[in-house]
């Protein structure tokens, strides 16, 4: 193989690889930094070797293997003697890596996910909540101090402290960049799932920018939802948060328009929807469902997803079971965020009359203001109860307050079709 092909071949297994390797090698010598340095090394070795030798079978295992020994030459060396106790004992544990049977097997291991060690060690116990959700948010989506902000309600400074202090707090506990034992999942399942919802959220919808969709966003939050839904198979939560998000991103191709304009729901061409994506939606949501005990948050939404995705044209959505689903949302999980949407489900199951009167009684809860869905919706309704000027005005709120150029256009676009009854 000429060696051009041999350095194309070589960038995209390191691609591939190299942040599970890095990952990999992390938690051997639990040292990001030198972990980090021994992947570059191994990389070097590649491009030094396989123009000759060829690629590997198996490249990943290869890099791994050869970082591995990069390892324990380092250790030989004369820092070695500077810290000879601990660094020993290290070469002793590495020593007995290097002895893996099946090395392949060991960097495909998703518990081994680079991500997945990010995420929780982000998501640790030294943390509060709120602070984990930020942080990952942070360094796993990429997200702005603001993005994040906008998708918690919250303002901006206090994202801004919550990094910053998470930050000291796992310095200062000298946490590992790992993975928790199996044992200890359960309890930071939660703000896990959550994490990854909100990774997914700004990648299906961004809160700012040109593009109403980030797919990598999408895929990286579906990917981290599948490697858990394999890792935790009796988790029902797992399954309804993977339900839920499959079914959601089924709709993207369909989301936009030819321009990159946004598509609503109700006037997407749903012969564009991904039905695969459906079909797998549909069967973690069985699997979510078929556990005893009560539905949780992610379920109920996937379940409300899945009227959607069931109805082949929108007049066939079964707007009733939506409302019902709603309900068990709200009293699970109460926010005037569910309140909202449940309106929304109220106006196209009932009457308009009756889902304003729920939006007006929101309007003067402190998380949504700023929030542009909230004029979105009320405008919405107004339209259809002829009430065009107030509408406009809605719209014309709701486009102040979105920080997406795409769903500022819209809005601006609905905003003038509200014509008053009297425009010639």
């Amino acid at each position: 193989m000429p060696t051009t092909d041999v350095n194309r071949a070589i960038d995209a297994v390191w691609r591939i690889e190299s942040a599970r390797l890095i990952a990999g090698l992390a938690r051997i010598v639990r040292d990001v930094g030198l972990a980090e340095d021994l992947a570059q090394e191994a990389l070097v070795a590649a491009l030094e070797q396989w123009p000759e030798s060829g690629v590997p079978d198996k490249p990943g295992a290869w890099l791994m293997a050869t970082a591995k020994h990069r390892a324990v030459d380092r250790l030989r060396r004369a820092e070695v003697h500077e810290r000879r106790t601990e660094e020993l004992g290290r070469e002793i544990e590495i020593r007995g890596e290097l002895k893996s049977p099946d090395l392949e097997a060991e960097i495909d291991d998703p518990f081994d996910d680079d991500l997945l060690r990010l995420i929780f060690t982000a998501c640790h116990p030294v943390l509060s909540t709120d602070a984990r959700v930020a942080l990952t948010l942070r360094l796993l989506g990429g997200l702005t101090t603001t993005e994040i902000a906008r998708a918690y309600l919250v303002s901006e400074s206090t994202v801004a402290q919550r990094i910053v202090r998470a930050k000291r707090t796992l310095s200062a506990a000298q946490v590992p960049f790992d993975v928790p034992e199996r044992g200890e999942l359960a309890d930071r399942l939660a703000s896990v799932l959550e994490v990854i919802y909100l990774i997914f959220n700004e990648g299906y919808a961004a809160t700012a920018g040109d593009d109403l969709i980030r797919p990598e966003l999408i895929e990286e939050a579906l990917r981290l939802g599948r490697v858990l839904a394999e890792l935790l198979p009796s988790e029902p939560e797992v399954h309804g948060l993977v339900a839920l998000m499959e079914l959601q991103a089924s709709r993207s191709r369909a989301r936009t328009g030819p321009s990159g304009e946004p598509v609503l729901l109700l006037d997407q061409d749903r012969s564009r929807w991904d039905w695969m994506l459906i079909g797998r939606g549909l069967a973690a949501l069985e699997r979510a469902q078929s556990t005893r005990g009560a539905l949780g948050p992610y379920t109920l939404q996937a379940a409300i997803a899945a009227c959607h995705a069931r109805a082949r044209v929108a007049d066939d959505t079964d707007w009733e079971r939506i409302v019902a689903l709603y309900d068990g949302l709200a009293q699970l999980m109460p926010s005037p965020v569910v309140e909202l949407n449940r309106a929304v489900a109220v106006g196209m199951a009932f009457a308009p009359e009756a889902a304003l009167e729920l939006v007006q009684a929101l309007s003067s809860e402190p998380a949504l203001r700023g929030y542009h869905l909230l004029p979105t919706v009320r405008g919405d309704l107004l339209a259809k109860l002829g009430r065009h000027q107030e509408a406009r005005e809605e719209f014309n709120r709701a486009a102040s307050l979105t920080h997406n150029t795409r769903e500022r256009a819209l809005l601006l676009q609905r905003m003038a079709r509200c014509s008053p009854p009297n425009a010639a």
